[in-house]
């Protein structure tokens, strides 16, 4: 069996392949672990001037694991900050190095928040990004209360969170969320070449200018209050029901 996540490093550029393409790419606890170690790696290690995220298959990322969140739910032990989830939304925040996305495909839930975390990120024309936890009876995570509206302003964000409705490629490049929107054949290459002129500056100057634009521990602070509302709200009724709805393939019935 493949390893679901993947890391190589080539040039300075740390590139890390989601790779459960039979589940499009959904991310389990075990994943996480994984993506925090390598982020954390992208951190640390000197031979490191560029995070890039991309995936194997027709989908950047389906979101979390729905079974994962059915059986942490069940359990009520909803979300805490020693969790993998955690561990890796610590190592993004802390992340002062620049991170890159190539998304083909469906970005859903995390799989569209990461994205607010990475300096350039280049996506296919028709792919389709989206953060349907309301869907799921769930809250933004990933600091995305924060992050989304900044990059779209608040009725965008509202929307997406809101409705839950998918925007595309085009649309997020117009919107502001990616910096590129090409043909899916053409996303990996760009992507690669993009993080490479990237890894050839001047990566002290490319650090400290990351550094700037960004407060870590307002995101980190945020992640953990938006982890309680998520933890709370993944273990309610509501969310039990939207979950058991999911996966029977019916409209949820709320109140």
């Amino acid at each position: 069996m493949s390893e679901p996540v993947l890391t190589e490093l080539n040039g300075g550029v740390l590139t890390v392949t989601l790779n459960r393409p039979e589940k499009k790419n959904a991310i389990t606890q075990a994943m996480y672990a994984a993506l925090a170690a390598a982020t954390e790696r992208a951190r640390t290690d000197d031979a490191v001037r560029v995070l890039l995220f991309r995936a194997t298959g027709d989908s950047f990322s389906a979101g979390n694991d729905i079974a994962d969140f059915i059986a942490i739910g069940s359990s009520g032990g909803g979300q805490v900050v020693d969790a993998p989830v955690f561990h890796f939304l610590k190592a993004l925040a802390d992340l002062d190095k620049p991170a890159m996305a190539a998304v083909r495909g469906r970005a859903v839930g995390i799989g569209l928040t990461l994205l607010l975390h990475c300096d350039m990120v280049v996506v296919a024309e028709d792919a389709l990004l989206s953060a349907p936890f309301v869907n799921l009876a769930l809250a933004p995570e990933a600091a995305s209360s924060l992050l989304l509206p900044m990059v779209l302003g608040h009725q965008r964000a509202f929307e997406i969170f809101a409705l839950g409705e998918p925007i595309d490629g085009r649309t997020a490049q117009a919107w502001g969320l990616a910096n590129r929107a090409v043909p899916a054949d053409q996303v990996d290459a760009l992507a690669v070449e993009l993080a490479a002129k990237v890894a050839a500056r001047a990566p002290n100057s490319i650090r400290k200018t990351k550094r700037l634009m960004r407060d870590s521990e307002r995101l980190w602070a945020l992640m953990q209050e938006e982890g309680e509302a998520f933890g709370s709200q993944m273990s309610s009724p509501e969310a039990m029901e939207a979950f058991m709805a999911f996966t029977q393939k019916r409209a949820p019935v709320f109140g």
